[in-house]
C-alpha cells in the first residue's frame, strides 16, 4: 500500500500503485514541458505554480478512471496533463479576480508580476492545453470546450449574482458545479474514454466527478470556518475577510431572513462589517462554528459525496473502485 495525493489516498494492490505513481509522475513531466517556452519570463510565469505543487487531484483521478479500460492507452497522461492545466490557468485568473496575494504558499502570480502578466498567463496556459487536446481528437475537443464554457459560466454567475426571486443556495450550487464539478468531471471522463472503456462506465465516472467536484468545494467552504491551520493547512476565515459568499454563510442568511432571530441577525451584521481586523474575524469564526449553518454545511457536502459513492455501485469491484470509494470518505473527513 503506498499513499498519494489527495488527502493522504491509500493505493492498495502493486499494480494499480505503480499505475497510479508512474501515471503522476509522467504528468509532472508533461506539465514542466507543456510550460516551457522559448520566452524566459513566460516560462518562468507559467511554471509558477506548477513547482508551487498542489494535490494534482484531476490527474489521480484520471488515472484511476483508466483502470476501467486499458490504463497504458496513450491517451491517458495527456489528458491528465489538460486538465492540469486548465485548472491552473483558472487559478491565475482567480487570483487576479480576487486580488489573491499567496497561491500554494507561494506569492501569486498577480502580486509578483501584476495582473496584466497573470492574466495572459492564464491564456498562455489554456492555449497549451487547447493544442494538446487537439491530439486526443474531435471529442475530446468538444468535451474540453463544454467543459471550459461552464468554467467560464459559473464565474460569471457568481459574479453576477443571483437574480431576482433565484434561492441564493440554489444558485451557488450551480455556480460550484461549473466552477469545479465540471473540470472533476471531465478528468473521470478523459480518464475511461482514452482507455476505451465502455460508454455506461464513462458515464457512471463522469457523473462521479460531477458529484465528488460539488463535495469537494462544499468541504473547502466548511474546512474555511470549522478548521484550525494546523489541521487543515488553510488560514480559517480566508473566504469570509474576502466576502466570499460560501455554502455556510448562505444557509446563515437564509436562516436569518426566514425566522428574524436576533443573534443571527447580529451575525449577519457582523459578516457585512469590515472582517480586516482579526479580533472581529475570529468573533464571526466563533458564531459561526457553534451556528446551525455550519451543520447543514457539513450533511450537505456528506449528501454530494454519498451520491458520487452510489453512482459507482455498478462498477465492478476492483483496487481502483475501492480507491473512488476512499475519494469520497476523504472529502467527507475534511469537512468533518
Amino acid at each position: 500500500m503506498t499513499v498519494v495525493e489527495p488527502f493522504g489516498l491509500s493505493v492498495r494492490g502493486q499494480a494499480l500503485e505503480a499505475d497510479v505513481q508512474t501515471g503522476l509522475a509522467a504528468v509532472e513531466a508533461g506539465l514542466l514541458k507543456a510550460t516551457k517556452s522559448e520566452v524566459p519570463f513566460i516560462t518562468e510565469a507559467a511554471q509558477h505554480l506548477v513547482r508551487a505543487g498542489g494535490k494534482r487531484f484531476r490527474p489521480l483521478l484520471v488515472m484511476l478512471a483508466a483502470q476501467f479500460g486499458d490504463p497504458y492507452a496513450p491517451g491517458i497522461v495527456p489528458a491528465a496533463v489538460v486538465v492540469e492545466l486548465t485548472h491552473l490557468a483558472t487559478l491565475y485568473h482567480d487570483d487576479v479576480m480576487d486580488e489573491a496575494e499567496v497561491r500554494r504558499g507561494v506569492d501569486s502570480a498577480n502580486a509578483r508580476w501584476g495582473n496584466s502578466a497573470a492574466v495572459l498567463t492564464g491564456d498562455f496556459l489554456f492555449a497549451r492545453a487547447s493544442h494538446i487536446v487537439a491530439d486526443l481528437g474531435p471529442e475530446a475537443v468538444r468535451i474540453q470546450a463544454e467543459a471550459f464554457e461552464r468554467l467560464v459560466t459559473g464565474q460569471i454567475l457568481e459574479t453576477a449574482g443571483p437574480r431576482d426571486g433565484r434561492d441564493p443556495v440554489d444558485h451557488y450550487l450551480d455556480v460550484i458545479g461549473g466552477k469545479t464539478g465540471s473540470l472533476i468531471a471531465v478528468s473521470g471522463r478523459f480518464g475511461a474514454m482514452m482507455s476505451g472503456a465502455d460508454e455506461a462506465v464513462v458515464d457512471i465516472l463522469t457523473q462521479y466527478g460531477e458529484r465528488l467536484g460539488v463535495a469537494f468545494q462544499l468541504a473547502d467552504d466548511v474546512l474555511d470556518i470549522g478548521s484550525d491551520t494546523h489541521e487543515s493547512g488553510k488560514t480559517p476565515g480566508t473566504d469570509l475577510r474576502e466576502g466570499v459568499a460560501t455554502l455556510p454563510v448562505l444557509l446563515l442568511r437564509a436562516q436569518a431572513e426566514a425566522h428574524g432571530l436576533p443573534d443571527d441577525l447580529a451575525l449577519v451584521e457582523l459578516l457585512d462589517d469590515d472582517l480586516a481586523d482579526d479580533a472581529r474575524l475570529a468573533e464571526v469564526l466563533r458564531r459561526l462554528r457553534a451556528h446551525p449553518a455550519l451543520e447543514q454545511a457539513r450533511r450537505d457536502t456528506v449528501r454530494y459525496a454519498e451520491e458520487a459513492r452510489s453512482t459507482l455501485t455498478p462498477l465492478p469491484e476492483c483496487y481502483a473502485k475501492s480507491a473512488l470509494v476512499e475519494l469520497c470518505d476523504a472529502v467527507v473527513h475534511r469537512a468533518g
